[in-house]
């Protein structure tokens, strides 16, 4: 029988104290906005962190797994949507003083395909649906808030035609220009 092994920066002593605690270190997490015209997709959020908040799709990159593959991946399984043109845009630094829990969000950018959007997981979310941008649902996931206020990674105050502008509402792609 092989002994249950414990978790670096733990002792035997306060092993699972830290589970109690909340996470001790930084997370990531990948958060995708996904448009279909002017609306984005979002799902409320129910037994995880942010509980009862509204967010985009979120979720955690698998071992090896691209920010890309990710973003398409947990879309297609929380809400049975397709994406493409999936593109990196910010990364907002989120702290759930509630939950203790840290995560560094990358924000990712998508346009819809196809799919009707449905509760992929009835443990993790309770609704899911479009919302344009002047009427956003409430309250608001932390990162998404972060991601409003312009509390990003690089800053959305950089200069014309870098990512900052291409996050400032209503958050659409933009398309090249062509010569």
């Amino acid at each position: 029988m092989e002994r249950p092994t414990i978790p670096q920066g733990e002792t035997p002593q306060n092993q699972g104290q830290q589970q109690q605690q909340g996470e001790t270190k930084t997370l990531a997490s990948i958060a995708v906005l996904i448009h279909k015209g002017d609306s984005i997709l979002l799902n409320k959020r129910v037994n995880v962190h942010g509980a009862e908040t509204w967010a985009p799709i979120v979720g955690h990159p698998e071992f090896g797994e691209s920010f890309e593959d990710c973003a398409i991946r947990e879309t297609k399984e929380e809400t049975g949507v397709t994406i493409s043109d999936v593109k990196f845009r910010v990364v907002t630094n989120d702290v759930f003083e509630k939950e203790h829990k840290h995560y560094a969000t990358i924000w990712m950018e998508a346009k819809y395909v196809s799919g009707e959007p449905h509760v992929g997981d009835a443990h993790e979310e309770s609704e899911v649906g479009w919302f344009t941008w002047d009427a956003l649902p409430e309250p608001l996931f932390l990162p998404l808030q972060h991601l409003l206020e312009g509390k990003t990674y690089p800053s959305q105050t950089v200069s014309k035609d870098q990512v900052g502008e291409a996050l400032q509402p209503p958050f659409i792609l933009h398309e090249p220009h062509a010569q």
